[in-house]
């Protein structure tokens, strides 16, 4: 059986095909996500690659904040449920989901058999969210991928103590003129987000294991922070940012089992 998941954030589009629950017959990413062609392009890229027909798939599921807008999809699913299902894909034993998307943060609690039971976000501010990582990037002039090598570097983190993304980028702005090194303000921006993110996360009983999804995941600095705030290790996959749409796949696959 063939089920595709199809996740549609703020800001980018996430489509995987699984065959029978548990192999990753292709994936798609693209930047562009609700309001954008990314949905389309992710899904037909994703087709392609498994080299099947739209009509060989079994179930579509949709998820994200764009779920409704696929008209076709068998379930329109919650993207807090379906990152419960994607971190039970790689991660049996995780009970504390936290998710650091493009728009948002969540934290998710998972009862012994992977099923959510509680969870709490954040989406009234960018800070904390991925949007924060790209406007600091932008005032920096680097490229958003290069925060990790970059936050290795640090001796001396800089405090960012703004908790607006506005006053954020003034303070970062400040630093570079004060002579900050560029290392040193990454670890602050690093640690900002942690910051942010671990008060949310403290506010639901942390149960071991924990994980992280979502694109941030894939933050080295932000990890690495966010590990000390909380002071438990954090897991992750290089296939994070993918849970949303992996979980939507394996939803699929209950619901045609």
């Amino acid at each position: 059986m063939l089920t595709l998941g199809i996740d549609i954030g703020s800001t980018t589009s996430k489509c995987v095909v699984l065959k029978d629950g548990k192999d990753i017959v292709s994936e798609a990413l693209y930047i562009g996500g609700i309001g954008t062609d990314g949905p389309m392009s992710a899904r037909k890229e994703a087709i392609e690659k498994a080299g099947v027909a739209a009509d060989d798939i079994d179930t579509v599921v949709a998820t994200g904040y764009g779920r409704n807008r696929v008209e076709d999809a068998d379930y329109n699913v919650s993207e807090l449920t379906c990152h419960a299902f994607g971190t039970k894909f790689f991660f049996d034993d995780v009970h504390t989901i936290i998710d650091i998307g493009g728009q948002d943060a969540k934290v998710i609690s998972l009862n012994d058999e992977g099923r959510m039971k509680e969870f709490l976000m954040n989406d009234k501010c960018a800070a904390g969210t991925g949007r924060f990582l790209d406007v600091m990037a932008n005032v920096l002039q680097i490229d958003i991928a290069d925060i990790s090598s970059i936050y290795k570097q640090a001796t001396a983190p800089a405090q960012i103590s703004s908790t607006c993304t506005v006053f954020a980028e003034s303070e970062v702005i400040s630093q570079l003129a004060n002579g900050t090194p560029l290392p040193d303000i990454i670890a602050g921006i690093c640690d900002s987000v942690a910051s942010r993110t671990a008060s949310l996360v403290k506010r639901i009983p942390i149960v071991p294991s924990v994980c992280m999804s979502g694109g941030v995941a894939q933050n080295e600095g932000v990890r690495s922070a966010l590990e000390k705030n909380l002071g438990c290790e954090i897991k992750f996959s290089e296939k994070s940012q993918l849970f949303g749409a992996i979980g939507a796949a394996c939803y699929g696959y209950d619901k045609l089992k």
